[in-house]
């Protein structure tokens, strides 16, 4: 459990190599780069003891799974799923809209924002956490990249079925595909013109990021997905 030593109104739960993880971690970031007294902690989750699963954890995270935030300046307040941390972090943390479009003045984009947000958290991660390979670090001689917990089918299934891989392959390549199309003339999945960055762009990144890692994916980003990668990872 956290050590009640430390003193940030923000307490993240999370794991480095979590796609799910990442992307709040991402905005955190974001947010105390652009806020002068924004800070928050963190605790990384012992998923190899499975700490995940512990009473104490499952209190403020009964589905058990990484990232959980806790808000210690509104009572304890926990947050779970990724997405909903992001949108989260938005209403309370980020009074200037530098990562979201106000509802009230800019209801379009807001509401096109959310949809992203969701094509992303309901479509992207299931389907590349299910169809995506196991993993193997040459660096580092071991077999697991384990943040895709769900490639079920790579390495936990009793026999091999071809069809289930193809399936959620198949269906990471289409969903890319919709995401390359939206990015065509576009930097950004929101916002008018070319778009402008916002946690649209930020909840599907850390998915994108994962691609690189892992050599034995059985798919390539398209060069428009490619391209916005690099332009935020670069940044």
């Amino acid at each position: 459990m956290p050590s009640p030593g430390w003193h940030s109104p923000l307490l993240l739960y999370t794991t480095t190599l979590s796609p799910y993880g990442r992307k709040a971690s991402v905005l955190l970031e974001e947010l105390k780069a652009a806020y002068r007294n924004f800070d928050y902690d963190v605790y990384q989750i012992n998923n190899s003891k499975n700490e995940q699963k512990e009473p104490w954890y499952l209190k403020l995270n009964p589905s058990g799974v990484v990232p959980t935030l806790v808000d210690r300046e509104r009572g304890d307040f926990p947050i779970f799923e990724s997405a909903a941390i992001l949108l989260y972090l938005e209403q309370h943390y980020d009074p200037e809209n530098k990562f979201t479009f106000d509802p009230v003045t800019q209801p379009n984009d807001y509401s096109e924002m959310l949809q992203w947000v969701c094509f992303a958290h309901g479509g992207i991660g299931p389907m590349q956490a299910q169809g995506m390979r196991i993993c193997r670090s040459q660096s580092y001689g071991i077999s697991s990249f384990q943040y895709f917990k769900a490639a079920y089918y790579y390495m936990f299934a009793t026999e091999d079925v071809p069809y289930a891989k193809k399936r959620y392959v198949d269906e990471t390549k289409r969903l890319y595909g919709v995401l390359d199309i939206r990015l065509t003339d576009r930097d950004w999945l929101a916002g008018p013109g070319r778009g402008i960055y916002s946690i649209a762009d930020i909840n599907a990144l850390t998915w994108w990021i994962a691609v690189y890692f892992c050599a034995e994916f059985a798919f390539t980003l398209t060069p428009t997905s490619q391209g916005q990668l690099s332009c935020r990872h670069r940044d």
